[in-house]
């Protein structure tokens, strides 16, 4: 036998499984995005009408998406970061030669990842709520006044970022745990031997050791903030006065409140370019800087 035509068969039932599962309902959803598929479509096919760009371009003037998209932007340039940032500091703190109990430590920073979203987030709304939440017992025994985190504009969706960073920082703690390890010991000594400071040691040897695996680290981030959705519509439901409404928010209201499945297959799609184009620049970035 061949050896292409071998591999064509060992790779057909992946390739059939990918096509039925995923090739064939994005290539729907992309016509039905093409369409003005509604309610009453649903309910007699001959009312479907084919609007080409008409979907795109009436989102293009929903002050709504805009809002949405903007919300989702705010939660990705605070929340990437910031996850970032602890994902590194744990890391870093559990492959401290120092460091016991590693193991116990690893999986109980983990444990957050794996835990279901929806009974977490309805556990922090409890947590942060205005009359009985623990946060504010807290800041109040230390004469802060009480602060309404999920009825003010201004502190809901920072409250959302930090849920979704605690929610989600362990699983790139991992793959940071996994690029410390691979970095050379002999780095380390030479810089020490150099006279370099810890923080020396960690600007020229740490960070440039673990350029590929924070650019990784960053696209997949990136990636999965831009999809936020379940945070918003556990603990606000888009509101105070629609600060908290996503992207995919605003899809979902859409799509299955007002069943315009047309113009919610847009937004999936225009979603779909916004994260293309932006993991497109990280890499770029990444690739100036010799990181890949």
């Amino acid at each position: 036998m061949r050896t292409s035509t071998a591999g064509w068969i060992f790779a057909g039932p992946a390739l059939i499984v990918l096509g039925v599962f995923f090739a064939i309902p994005v290539a729907s959803a992309l016509l039905l995005s093409l369409t003005d598929f509604d309610l009453y479509a649903l309910a007699d096919m001959s009312n479907l009408r084919f609007v080409a760009l008409g979907n795109y371009v009436d989102l293009l003037r929903t002050p709504l998406f805009w809002k949405s998209l903007g919300n989702t932007a705010y939660f990705v340039v605070i929340g990437v970061p910031l996850s970032i940032a602890v994902s590194l500091g744990a890391a870093l703190l559990l492959n401290a030669k120092v460091a016991r109990f590693k193991g116990l430590f690893r999986t109980a920073l983990f444990a957050p990842v794996v835990t279901t979203l929806v009974a977490v987030a309805v556990i922090w709304r409890y947590l942060f709520h205005t009359s009985y939440g623990l946060v504010n017992w807290a800041l109040g025994h230390v004469g802060i006044a009480p602060v309404d985190w999920l009825g003010d504009p201004a502190w809901a969706m920072p409250t959302i970022i930090l849920f979704a960073v605690w929610k989600n920082f362990g699983y790139n703690m991992v793959i940071f745990i996994a690029g410390l390890a691979a970095i050379p010991e002999d780095l380390y000594e030479a810089a020490r031997i150099d006279g370099a400071s810890r923080w020396q040691q960690f600007l020229h040897v740490t960070l440039p050791m673990l350029g590929p695996v924070l650019l990784v680290v960053a696209v997949i981030t990136v990636s999965g903030y831009f999809q936020l959705f379940a945070e918003p519509y556990v603990m606000t439901r888009g509101d105070p006065l629609q600060s908290t409404v996503s992207v995919l928010y605003f899809m979902y209201e859409e799509g299955f409140m007002w069943w315009n499945l047309g113009r919610a297959s847009a937004v999936a799609f225009l979603l779909f370019l916004i994260i293309l184009g932006v993991t497109t620049l990280l890499l770029r970035a990444g690739r100036r800087r010799e990181m890949v």
